[in-house]
């Protein structure tokens, strides 16, 4: 099957603290979590005395069978499900990683990539740690054994001040629960409740699939310790910038999630009406699609603010999962039309909008149009929900190289001509902002909440050379790129 060309969010994650059924709930937890990665799944779960685990390649659905959930008993799980994009895709990667050392045994899982991952391993390796995988939540493990202090609560920050980068990060004892998030703030991470229980999970839509209720977000910097005598905040973490990930919002995250303080759903269709106010004077089209399903809510607030109808133009399989079967003789974008299929009847002649959330390579989108125009759709003008993409991400986000990304190669109007549309637009970076309520007010003045840099460069941490180049993406040295 080809290559997906759309980006793909690094991981989610999930845990319960106080609960019989913690492994149980923590499965339904990572389940709904499933959009934000389906390489691996795992699930470490303790009984006050033991913490058992279990994890594999593969979808959460099939990993988890009843017999392996009634192995891993206990009051208290974590969860993870991942996309890699640093690391390799092996079982070794799959996360929680548990271990066992001289303070007891310890599970952690974490959603993000840490820049400086690279040199603290090269110097733990000097320090003599032996590394069994390459994900950033082993280095967080070694960092927090070489620490003098026995206390998590303090080993735990004296580690993460070591890190720059994103992590929305879960750590498991036998008798507690602990839950960090970078002071940057780059990836969501929510606290709730079920009955007397706790929950953390990377979206609140977990929450909604085990009947937990939303109580707050865990703020950038916070540290919270989850124990049978409650909850406990910490801040350990000297304040900077928030750098929270603005493309959570225009895509990652589940629509009937709510994550940096914004129903997702609204703030697309906020996008979708911006896009929709940026429209020349006297633009018309006979209608509104969209590429289903993460630009579904864009295209609805494009359509409620322009007058032009909406319609299902486009229809997504949601059955395809993987295929290695092909037809001998191939069929022009077979992958493509494996996932969708327009709806002949209602587009032919039509003067079409097209809304979607980003473009990356390109190649995708074509494939799209060149579907859509062979169903006998007349003008196709496309629009974007977000600037274009012109910029790697190093936060947790897999992406391509900067040469790969056709925002950065190429104008507008050339995208245009190689995509085959009539016209095409995207959301300005002022109404992005707008959109999802990017300014904030501090001691300083006005600042921006979120992180852009994929649009426009401006990387909140320095990026380190060696990263960069193992990233396969450009060089970079502080904060810039050549």
């Amino acid at each position: 099957m080809e290559k997906s060309y759309y980006p793909k969010e690094a991981c989610g994650v999930f845990g319960i603290f106080g609960h019989p059924e913690a492994a149980t709930l923590t499965y339904l937890g990572i389940y709904a979590l499933q959009h934000r990665g389906q390489e691996s799944a795992g699930i470490v779960a303790s009984d006050g005395k033991r913490l058992r685990q279990h994890r594999a390649l593969g979808l959460v659905n099939d990993i988890f069978r009843e017999d392996v959930l009634k192995r891993l008993t206990g009051n208290s799980a974590i969860g993870h499900v991942r996309y890699s994009t640093l690391g390799d895709t092996s079982l070794a990667n799959a996360q929680p990683v548990k271990v066992d050392y001289l303070r007891g045994s310890l599970a952690v899982c974490h959603n993000g990539n840490v820049v400086n991952a690279l040199p603290l391993r090269e110097e733990l390796e000097q320090r003599g740690s032996i590394f069994t995988t390459t994900s950033d939540s082993e280095i967080i493990i070694h960092l927090i054994a070489h620490d003098e202090d026995d206390e998590l609560t303090v080993a735990i920050p004296n580690a993460l001040k070591h890190l720059e980068g994103a992590y929305s990060v879960l750590f498991l004892e036998e008798n507690r629960l602990l839950a960090a998030r970078d002071p940057h703030g780059w990836r969501p991470l929510c606290l709730g409740t079920l009955g007397n229980a706790f929950v953390v999970a990377s979206e609140t839509c977990a929450f909604d699939l085990v009947g937990a209720t939303y109580e707050r977000d865990i703020e950038p910097g916070e540290i919270v310790e989850i124990t049978a005598r409650g909850v406990k905040s910490f801040r350990p973490f000297e304040a900077v910038k928030p750098a929270m990930c603005i493309f959570e919002l225009v895509y990652f995250s589940r629509p009937d999630s709510y994550i940096f303080g914004r129903g997702v759903h609204e703030a697309r269709k906020t996008l979708g009406v911006g896009l929709a106010r940026e429209e020349e004077p006297g633009f018309a089209a006979d209608m509104v699609i969209a590429v289903p399903d993460s630009s579904n809510s864009a295209a609805l607030g494009y359509a409620e603010e322009s007058g032009i109808p909406f319609e299902l133009g486009i229809i997504r399989s949601h059955y395809i999962g993987r295929t290695f079967i092909e037809p001998e003789q191939r069929i022009r974008a077979f992958g493509t039309r494996l996932k969708y299929n327009p709806v002949r009847d209602l587009i032919a002649g039509k003067s079409l909008v097209i809304v979607d959330d980003s473009i990356v390579r390109g190649t995708t989108s074509r494939k799209i149009i060149d579907i859509v125009r062979n169903a006998g759709a007349g003008e196709i003008h496309l629009r974007i929900s977000c600037p274009p993409w012109r910029w790697p991400c190093f936060y947790g986000i897999d992406t391509p190289t900067r040469e790969e990304l056709i925002g950065s190669r190429l104008e507008v109007d050339e995208i245009a001509r190689y995509i085959g549309v009539d016209s095409l637009k995207y959301l300005s970076l002022g109404g992005l902002r707008r959109a999802v309520g990017g300014d904030v007010l501090t001691e300083e003045g006005v600042a921006e909440r979120f992180c852009s840099a994929c649009f426009t460069g401006d990387y909140p941490t320095p990026i380190y050379e060696q990263f960069a180049k193992d990233m396969m993406t450009p060089r970079l040295f502080g904060d810039k790129m050549f």
